[in-house]
C-alpha cells in the first residue's frame, strides 16, 4: 500500500477482488482512493472473464468512511471528472466548490458504481461508517462478519446523513430515523434482521462465505445477471430511491452552507476527524 495506490486488485478465477488498502487510516476514503476504485471497477467490468466483483477492506476495518482529517486528505486536488458532467471544483469557492466536488466524488461515483452490470458483493468486517455505508449499499449483496458494525453519525455535523442518502430504502424509515437521530452503531445481526445484509457469519468464515456465494453467482449466464440487476435497480428507482437521494443531497449542502456561515467558515460544523472520533467514543461509552 501507498498513498498513491490505496486500492488492491486481484482476479481469482471468475471473481475480481477489489480491496480498500489504507489500513493505517481505517481505509478512509480520499479522492485518490475514489478514482482508484473507479479504475478497478472499470477494469473488472471490461474483463470478460470476470463474472463477480467483491469489494472488501484490508486491515482491521472495512472502512471508517470519508477522509476528513488524515495526512492524505486531498479535497483540494483536481481530478478528471468521470461521474458527473460538471466543472472542476478546485477553481470554485464556497458552496459551489463543495457541491461540485461531492457531486462527482461522492454521489456521482456511487450512482456510477451502482450501475455496474456485474454482480457486486460487499465483504464487510469491523467498522462500516458513514461513507462506508455508501460503498456497501451500491453493492448488490452484503455479507458481514459477526464483528461488523454500521453507523452514520453525520448528524453530529448538523447534516442529514451522508451524500448517497439511501437510508430509508436500505433500513426502512423508522430504523433510518433512529440511527440518524442518535448516531448509534447497529450490529451486523440487526442489519440482517431489517434486510440490509444478506448473511452474517463468524469473522473467520467471512472470506469463505463470500467466495462460496460468488462461485454460485458466477455459474449463471453473464448477460442474464446484468439484465436481472438492471431490472431490480429500476424497480428500486420506481420506489423513489433516485429522487429521494437528489432531494437529500440538496439539504446536505444547505447544511454545509449553514455550518460555513455560522461556524467561521467551517462546513463540517466543528466536527473534524478527532472531534468526530471523540464524540463517537463518548457515545459508545
Amino acid at each position: 500500500m501507498s498513498e498513491e495506490h490505496p486500492v488492491a486488485y486481484e482476479v481469482v478465477g471468475p471473481v475480481a477482488y477489489v480491496s480498500l488498502d489504507r489500513p493505517e487510516y481505517s481505509n478512509s476514503q480520499n479522492s485518490v482512493m475514489t478514482y482508484a476504485l473507479d479504475a478497478a471497477f472499470t477494469r473488472a467490468t471490461e474483463d470478460d472473464a470476470v463474472k463477480v466483483i467483491v469489494l472488501r477492506g484490508n486491515g482491521k476495518h472495512f472502512t471508517g468512511g470519508h477522509d476528513i482529517g488524515t495526512p492524505g486528505r486531498d479535497h483540494h486536488v483536481s481530478y478528471e471528472n468521470k461521474a458527473a458532467i460538471w466543472w472542476d471544483h478546485t477553481s470554485r469557492e464556497g458552496g459551489d466548490q463543495r457541491f461540485a466536488r461531492e457531486m462527482e466524488v461522492y454521489l456521482g461515483m456511487c450512482r456510477r458504481w451502482r450501475e455496474i452490470p456485474k454482480p457486486m458483493i460487499a465483504q464487510v468486517h469491523g467498522a462500516c461508517i458513514a461513507g462506508g455505508l455508501m460503498l456497501a449499499w451500491i453493492c448488490d449483496l452484503i455479507v458481514a462478519s459477526d464483528d461488523a458494525f454500521f453507523s452514520d453519525p453525520v448528524l453530529r455535523m448538523g447534516m442529514p446523513g451522508v451524500e448517497y442518502f439511501a437510508h430509508p430504502w436500505m433500513l426502512g424509515p423508522r430504523l433510518a430515523k433512529e440511527i440518524l437521530f442518535t448516531g448509534d452503531r447497529f450490529t451486523a445481526q440487526r442489519a440482517y434482521e431489517v434486510g440490509m445484509v444478506n448473511r452474517v457469519v463468524p469473522r473467520e468464515e467471512l472470506a469463505g462465505a463470500v467466495d462460496e456465494m460468488a462461485g454460485k453467482i458466477a455459474q449463471m449466464p453473464q448477460f442474464g445477471l446484468a439484465l436481472t440487476k438492471r431490472v431490480v435497480n429500476l424497480c428500486e428507482n420506481q420506489m423513489g430511491l433516485q429522487d429521494g437521494i437528489d432531494a437529500a443531497f440538496g439539504y446536505h449542502h444547505f447544511a454545509h452552507s449553514y455550518n460555513a456561515e455560522t461556524r467561521a467558515g467551517d462546513p463540517l460544523g466543528g466536527m473534524d476527524a478527532k472531534a468526530m472520533a471523540a464524540a463517537n467514543r463518548e457515545k459508545d461509552n
